[in-house]
C-alpha cells in the first residue's frame, strides 16, 4: 500500500507518473492524520503531496525540482497545489466593482432582521451586507441610514428595495430616501416587473467622467428567480418610463441617454429555494438557465462591463459555496442563516428556532405583502403555527366575498385561535392605521367588502414577523419567521462546534468559515482530481475558532 497505516492517504494505480522531486527539510513533512489537516489547512501555501521510503506525506514548505538521474535519495513528488487565495474565489471584478474583500455579501431579511449591527460588523470587515429596510417606516429607514453611513463612511453596505406592487408609494419613499442620503448600492428583490422607481434611482446616479466614460454611481443588484424578469433588468431601461422621469424633471436628458447603454442591473442575484419570497428553484438548474441568458443579452448589448450573475438560496454551507463558484457564480449571497446569529434583528426565541432547524422544517405559506395574488413565502415550521394559520385565512379569503359571509361558528375560531380579538376590533385598528398611512385605500376598503377583509387578515400577517422580531411573549406560536431549507443545512454542519450555539454565531465568522472552507474543499477536489484518495476526514471543514491562514 502506498501509506502509513491509518493517515488515510492513498494514491490511485497508475495515476502518476514521476518526473520531477521535492526538495526541502524532511521534517516539515506531515505524516500523522492531524498534522496532514493542518498542513492541508494551510491555504496561504502551497501544498506539497510527496513519498518518502514509501509513505505518503505532505508538506507546505521545499520546493519542486527536477528528477536527476541515478540519485535514488530523491523525494519523489506526487502532486501539488498552489496556494489559494480567498479573494480568488468567485469573480474580481465583483471584489473591485464593490470595494469588497470577499465574492461573498449577505441578503436583506426584511423588516430590519438584516439589521444595522449585521451591515456595519460585515462592513468593517469589507463585506457586503445588505439592509433589510423592507416593512419599515420611513422614519426607521431614515435613521438606519444615518447610523450605517456614519460607521461606515467609505462602505461597503447596501440597502434593499423592495417591490411593493399594492403600495407603490412605499416603494418611492425608499428611493427618496436612497437618493437624498447618496446610498450608492441597493439590492432590488421581489420585483415581478420593472418600475418607474428602480428606473428612477439607477439613471439618477448616472454621468460621465472626465474620460467622457460613463459613471455608474447607484449600483443595482437585483435578487431574481424567473427568466422574464432578470431578462428587463439585464437590459437598459425603457425608454419611455426615461422619457417620463424627464418629462417630470427627476432625471436629465443626458441621465436618460446614458440609461440606454447600461443595464439596468449590475449584478443579478439568482435566487433558488430560499427563505421568504422564493420560487422553490433548484439551483443547479437555475443558474446555467441565468447565465446563458446574461451571455445572449451581452451579445446584443455588448455592454463594457459584462453583467455578473452570483447565486442566493440554498448556499449554507462550504460545500454549497464551493459548488455555486464552480458552476461559474460570481459571487454568492446567503441569508437564512444569519437570521439565527448574534446581529440578527430576530429575537432571541426565535434565533433558539432557527438554531434547532432542520431541512425538512420549512413550509409555504401566504405572504402579507401580496396575500392577495396568492403569492406565498417560504418559513419555519417547527415550533410555530403561523404557516397553518396564514394557509387557513387564504382560504377563506378565497371562499368569501366578504367578512359578513364568513359562518359565525367559523368567524369565532378565527377570532378566538387567531387573532384573539374580534374582526371588528382588528378592523378599527386597521382603519386607525390607514387612515394616518394610507387614506386612499382605506376609502377603497369602504367600498370594497373583499378588501375589507383582505386587509384585516394581513393584519395578522404583517404582525406575526414583528412578533417573531420583538419576541412578543404568549404569541410565539404564531411566529412568522422567514427560513429556507439552507438553515437546516447549516446546523448539520456546525453541530458540535462551537457555532452550533446561536450565542456563538456571528455573521462575520460564519462569511469567514464559509469562504475559507470553499477554499480548503476545493484544494481537496484538486488534490483528488490529480489522483490522491484521502480518507473521509481530510474532505469535511469544521468551523473552530482558532483564525487559519488564508
Amino acid at each position: 500500500m502506498n501509506a502509513i497505516p491509518n493517515n488515510g492517504l492513498h494514491l490511485n494505480p497508475s495515476s502518476h507518473s514521476t518526473y520531477q522531486t521535492w526538495k526541502g527539510c524532511l521534517d516539515s513533512i506531515s505524516f500523522t492524520p492531524a498534522a496532514i489537516k493542518k498542513t492541508l489547512l494551510t491555504l496561504n501555501k502551497p501544498c506539497y503531496i510527496v513519498r518518502v521510503d514509501n509513505k505518503i506525506g505532505v508538506t507546505n514548505e521545499g520546493y519542486i525540482s527536477p528528477l536527476e538521474n541515478g540519485n535514488t535519495a530523491q523525494v519523489e513528488l506526487l502532486m501539488a497545489t498552489p496556494p489559494i487565495s480567498l479573494q480568488q474565489m468567485g469573480d474580481r471584478n465583483f471584489l473591485a466593482f464593490h470595494g469588497v474583500k470577499y465574492a461573498y455579501t449577505t441578503g436583506a431579511m426584511a423588516s430590519g432582521i438584516a439589521s444595522e449591527e449585521m451591515v456595519i460588523a460585515l462592513g468593517k470587515e469589507k463585506i457586503l451586507a445588505s439592509f433589510g429596510a423592507g416593512g419599515l417606516p420611513p422614519q426607521h429607514l431614515e435613521a438606519a441610514i444615518n447610523r450605517i453611513q456614519q460607521a461606515l463612511p467609505q462602505g461597503p453596505y447596501a440597502f434593499n428595495l423592495i417591490h411593493s406592487p399594492n403600495e407603490p408609494t412605499i416603494e418611492r419613499g425608499a428611493v427618496d430616501l436612497y437618493l437624498k442620503y447618496g446610498v450608492k448600492t441597493i439590492e432590488a428583490s421581489a420585483f415581478l416587473d420593472i418600475t418607474p422607481n428602480i428606473v428612477y434611482y439607477r439613471a439618477a446616479g448616472l454621468s460621465l467622467n472626465p474620460a467622457n466614460q460613463i459613471q455608474i454611481n447607484n449600483k443595482v443588484i437585483a435578487k431574481i428567480s424567473r427568466r422574464e424578469v432578470a431578462s428587463k433588468f439585464m437590459q437598459p431601461a425603457p425608454e419611455k418610463m426615461l422619457k417620463d422621469l424627464v418629462a417630470q424633471g427627476l432625471i436629465t436628458e443626458l441621465q436618460a441617454n446614458l440609461a440606454t447603454k447600461v443595464p439596468l442591473a449590475d449584478d443579478i442575484t439568482v435566487e433558488a429555494d430560499s427563505g421568504g419570497h422564493t420560487d422553490n428553484r433548484p439551483l443547479v438548474c437555475l443558474l446555467p438557465s441565468m447565465m446563458a441568458l446574461r451571455d445572449e443579452i451581452q451579445g446584443k448589448y455588448n455592454y463594457t462591463y459584462p453583467i455578473r450573475v452570483g447565486v442566493a438560496g440554498g448556499i449554507a454551507t462550504p460545500e454549497s459555496t464551493l459548488a455555486a463558484f464552480m458552476m461559474g457564480a460570481a459571487y454568492v449571497v446567503t441569508g437564512s442563516i444569519n437570521q439565527s446569529c448574534v446581529e440578527s434583528g430576530a429575537s432571541e426565541h426565535t434565533k433558539k428556532l432557527l438554531a434547532q432547524a432542520e431541512m425538512a422544517d420549512v413550509i409555504m405559506a401566504p405572504a402579507a405583502d401580496m396575500f392577495e395574488m396568492g403569492v406565498k413565502l417560504q418559513v419555519l415550521k417547527r415550533g410555530t403555527m403561523f404557516a397553518l394559520r396564514a394557509q387557513k385565512l387564504y382560504e377563506i379569503y378565497r371562499n368569501y366575498n366578504s367578512i359578513d359571509e364568513i359562518p359565525e361558528e367559523e368567524r369565532l375560531k378565527l377570532e378566538k385561535q387567531i387573532f384573539r380579538k374580534t374582526l371588528s376590533e382588528v378592523w378599527e385598528a386597521t382603519a386607525n392605521y390607514l387612515s394616518q398611512k394610507n387614506p386612499a385605500k382605506l376609502g377603497k376598503a369602504l367600498n370594497n367588502p373583499k378588501l375589507k377583509m383582505a386587509l384585516i387578515f394581513r393584519w395578522y400577517l404583517g404582525l406575526s414577523s414583528r412578533w417573531s422580531n420583538s419576541g412578543e411573549k404568549g404569541r410565539e406560536v404564531d411566529y412568522q419567521i422567514w427560513c429556507g431549507p439552507a438553515m437546516g443545512g447549516f446546523n448539520d454542519w456546525v453541530r458540535g462546534s462551537y457555532l452550533s450555539e446561536p450565542g456563538n454565531r456571528h455573521v462575520v465568522d460564519v462569511a469567514n468559515h464559509m469562504m475559507a472552507g470553499a477554499a480548503f474543499l476545493y484544494r481537496i477536489q484538486s488534490l483528488k482530481m490529480q489522483g490522491l484518495q484521502l480518507s473521509g476526514d481530510y474532505s469535511h471543514y469544521y468551523p473552530v475558532r482558532s483564525t487559519l491562514e488564508v
